[in-house]
C-alpha cells in the first residue's frame, strides 16, 4: 500500500485537536497535533508523536517538558496558526500551567515532563508524565476527520 492510502485510512478515525507547546529560553514554540493519546492513569502518562522533520522535535528534546492544550471547537484559529495555515504574525497570549505555556480557554491544559522517548519510523514518541492539569469545561471539542476540521454537536 502507498503512503496516501494509509493516510486516508487513518483519517477515517476522528481525533481531537491539540497544540503542543514548550519554552526555550524566552521563546515559546508550538505546533498543532492530533497524534496524542492517554496511556496510564497511575502514573498519569500521555503520549505525543512528533515528525522527525518538525522543528518542535529538538525543542522538546532540549527542554524535556511540554504543554498540551486540547482545543475547543471555537479555537480553530489556534490550530491553524500552529499548523502554519495562518500568518505567523499573530500575537498569542498564553496561559501558564506549572511553567509551561498553554492555549487560553482550551478544554484541558496539561503540563508534562518527558519520561521516555522512542523513535518509531519517521516520528519520535514522547511519553510524558502529567505534572498539572487545568480543566475548562462546558465546550465542545475541535475534531479532525478525513482531513477537515469538524465540530462535535453536544
Amino acid at each position: 500500500m502507498d503512503e496516501r492510502s494509509f493516510r486516508n485510512a487513518m483519517g477515517t478515525f476522528p481525533t481531537g485537536v491539540t497544540v503542543i507547546t514548550t519554552k526555550v529560553g524566552s521563546d515559546v514554540h508550538g505546533m498543532t497535533a492530533n497524534a496524542f493519546m492517554s496511556v496510564s492513569l497511575n502514573p498519569q502518562l500521555l503520549l505525543i508523536s512528533i515528525d522527525e522533520k518538525a522543528s518542535m522535535l529538538d525543542k522538546i528534546r532540549q527542554t524535556n517538558r511540554f504543554g498540551l492544550s486540547i482545543l475547543a471547537d471555537h479555537q480553530l484559529d489556534f490550530s491553524m496558526h500552529f499548523a502554519g495555515q495562518k500568518k505567523k504574525d499573530q500575537d498569542i497570549k498564553f496561559d501558564w500551567v506549572n511553567g509551561m505555556p498553554v492555549i487560553p480557554d482550551a478544554l484541558a491544559q496539561i503540563a508534562c515532563t518527558v519520561e521516555k522517548t522512542f523513535v518509531a519510523g519517521d516520528h519520535t514518541l514522547f511519553l510524558g508524565k502529567a505534572d498539572h492539569i487545568v480543566m475548562n469545561e462546558g465546550e465542545a471539542p475541535l475534531i479532525f476527520y478525513k482531513g477537515n476540521y469538524q465540530s462535535l454537536k453536544l
